[in-house]
């Protein structure tokens, strides 16, 4: 599991393209047959992949054991989402269907969590968020139909896109975590612009459904101070409070957003209007 340090809007500002990257940018999130995990301490996110190509992948103890507790999960929860083929999660000896673009939550608590493919041929690819927990709540599936779907945006401004909240209130009760896929129309590029910072909450954004010749510019930094990374498929971007997070991509694309923090209001959001950004 690899560790990444807070940083201070003041620092981000002095960082050159390989600094940024450094920091900011998760660009191997799968490895096969394994748990590959990042903890970043702003909000004490870990962001990673479950990847089962040709077993299933274990949570292994020594995760948590290295972090201070028994297991993984012992005070935190877990959301994942399967971008790859049909898989299932057992959860203490309970398996879950997952399917295609379906999710799941694991609650505080759980001890054992394993992830897995119904078909080697096409194995299953689960994309989680984990965070801090101060109870317990259900372990749940939510398929696609139930993650209370939202459309927004224009063509005019190329960014007519679907919003779906997997793990969010109206859905289902978590401690802290929130999660969701966002999917772009054919021949829309942009994703939240105008922009946005909310600084009760971090967020993650991980790219995928991108061919290896294209790509996503992703806005981060203060309004005022702008920067972006480059993010090719399947990286994810850690974006602080202080930060904005949106992106245009050189074709159209899908993303999953996972936030952190006191607020779980999806639409508390303090707005920047495109003429105040720098």
């Amino acid at each position: 599991m690899e560790v990444r340090q807070g940083i201070h809007s003041e620092h981000a500002k002095t960082l050159d393209t390989a600094g940024l990257r450094r920091h900011f940018l998760v660009d191997r999130v799968f490895m096969p047959d394994a748990l590959a995990l990042t903890y970043s301490h702003i909000d004490r996110i870990i962001i990673g992949g479950a990847w089962p190509v040709a077993r299933p992948v274990e949570v292994p103890g020594s995760i948590g054991q290295a972090m201070g507790v028994s297991h993984l999960l012992e005070r935190r929860e877990l959301g994942a989402i399967n971008i790859g083929g049909d898989g299932w999660v057992e959860a203490d000896g309970e398996r879950y269907p997952v399917g295609t673009e379906e999710a799941i939550y694991i609650g505080q608590g759980t001890q054992a969590v394993t992830f897995g493919s119904v078909d080697v041929a096409q194995p299953a690819k689960f994309y989680l968020n984990c965070a801090p927990a101060h109870t317990r709540y259900p372990t749940r599936t939510i398929t696609l139909t139930q993650a209370s779907p939202e459309t927004l945006g224009d063509p005019a401004t190329s960014n007519r896109r679907t919003i779906y909240k997997f793990i969010v209130p109206e859905v289902l009760p978590t401690c802290q975590l929130s999660m969701g896929m966002t999917k772009l129309e054919p021949g829309n590029l942009w994703n939240t612009m105008p922009c946005h910072t909310h600084e009760r909450r971090m967020e993650v954004y991980f790219y995928f459904g991108l061919s290896d010749d294209a790509a996503v510019f992703h806005m981060l930094g203060e309004p005022q101070e702008t920067r972006h990374v480059l993010v090719h498929n399947e990286q994810a971007v850690i974006s602080p409070s202080w930060s904005i997070h949106s992106g245009v991509g050189t074709r159209a694309y899908a993303f999953i957003w996972g936030m952190v923090g006191e607020n779980q209001v999806f639409k508390d959001m303090d707005h920047v209007a495109v003429a105040d950004l720098r």
